[in-house]
């Protein structure tokens, strides 16, 4: 039976009939590849789109160029253009194959040989081509029936596809917690327990955005399991312990519970040991931007600062209190419901409002101001009238005090 790429709002995009046929899609010079089809397949939402071409790099530049279509010269030495649509870019690679690699980058040769480039891609499933304009799929290496078994298999040798790029060690364990079914191809297993020294080759930004990606995926607790068990992240993140995931594992639950949306830097922050320190010591080593390491400090803080959620959420933002109730298995998952849609307000009073109740210009103003904000806080935030009678009162405990 003929497998196609069913048809889908993605495909009718802005701009892709002029992009397709400046690339000679007709004359079968362009199919899309990897992912889009993937996802494609199983009627997954498709976001980013690639392209595959037997088309030389600057040639295609020039075909875009000639058709009205910015190209962005993104990793034109490796291939790829980028082609600005309407509705968001398109990559476009040359056809390849690798001639050297060392673990972190390749020296490929352009090739017009489709089954070449697809050999010197990661997993089967992501090595599927599709006619632009049929829909026809080309599967050289039995991904479509991996696909539907929810199998995961590294193209030829497992090996040696890592030992072209260490990535695809983390890769392999975020494409099974996604698409596979967690039944593991123990060479593949074998291969990246042998390989894990290897990751401390890697960019720590690359180690950091694949494993973001694990996180954010439905269910990665068993892949992460199998990563615990074989040592995977000993090398690169020695703090994660199986204790670790079994914290991610209750998060997950309680985002459920609580319907709340998954958040990766969440769960990265339940993976690490509950120290805030040592969570913006493993930020930083993964280059984490500084709102991110941020983020997973003040989820870990031990401190309470207030008991309500709302004035939790008031000390340290509603995004911060969510995280932080969440991360603690004896919050009742109630309190998070009281934050949805909620704003912190801003205290309806000022310094001046006290000075005027008679109150001497100095450092009682602040002192007295801290005061009537904490007791607002208390009161769950009442109306301005509410925090007047409170200002009157804190105002008359200085003056007394004073006397």
């Amino acid at each position: 039976m003929t497998i196609s790429l069913p048809d889908a709002d993605w495909r009718v995009r802005p701009g892709l009939d002029g992009l397709l046929a400046a690339l000679g899609a007709a004359d079968g010079l362009a199919r899309y590849v990897g992912g889009a089809v993937r996802d494609g397949l199983l009627g997954l939402p498709v976001n980013d789109l690639d392209i595959a071409t037997s088309i030389a790099p600057r040639d295609v530049v020039d075909r875009l160029k000639k058709a009205g279509i910015k190209a962005v010269p993104t990793g034109i030495d490796h291939g790829t253009i980028t082609a600005v649509l309407p509705d968001g870019p398109v990559e476009i690679t040359t056809l390849r194959r690798d001639v050297s690699t060392d673990g972190r980058r390749a020296t490929i040769a352009y090739t017009d040989n489709w089954r070449e480039d697809a050999a010197r891609r990661d997993f089967t499933i992501n090595a599927l081509y599709a006619d632009p304009l049929t829909g026809a799929i080309s599967d050289y290496f039995g991904g479509i029936a991996d696909l539907e078994a929810r199998r995961l298999r590294f193209i030829g040798d497992a090996a040696a596809r890592i030992a072209e790029d260490h990535l695809r060690i983390l890769r392999y364990f975020r494409f099974l917690a996604r698409y596979g079914d967690n039944e593991l191809d123990s060479s593949a297993y074998d291969a990246c327990v042998t390989a894990a020294n290897s990751l401390m080759a890697l960019s720590r930004e690359r180690i950091a955005d694949e494993m973001l990606k694990l996180l954010g995926v439905t269910a990665p607790v068993p892949a992460l399991r199998l990563m615990i068990e074989g040592g995977i992240l000993r090398p690169v993140l020695p703090e994660v312990t199986m204790a670790g995931v079994d914290r991610v594992e209750g998060l997950i639950a309680r985002e459920a519970q609580a319907g709340v949306p998954v958040s990766a830097l969440r769960r990265l922050a339940a993976l690490l040991p509950p120290d805030a320190s040592l969570a913006d010591q493993v930020g930083a080593r993964l280059k984490l931007s500084n709102k991110a390491r941020k983020r997973m400090v003040v989820a870990l803080e031990a401190e309470a600062g207030e008991d309500q959620p709302r004035g939790l959420a008031y000390c340290i933002g509603v995004e911060g209190a969510v995280d932080r109730l969440l991360l603690d298995p004896t919050q009742p998952l109630a309190a998070i419901a009281t934050l949805d849609g909620w704003s912190p307000p801003t205290l309806p009073i000022g310094g001046g409002a006290l000075i005027a109740r008679g109150l001497t210009p100095g450092p009682d103003v602040a002192k007295a101001l801290q005061q009537v904000q904490r007791q607002w806080v208390e009161e769950d935030f009442p109306d301005a009238e509410r925090v007047a009678e409170i200002a009157d009162q804190i105002v008359s405990k200085f003056q007394r005090a004073r006397q």
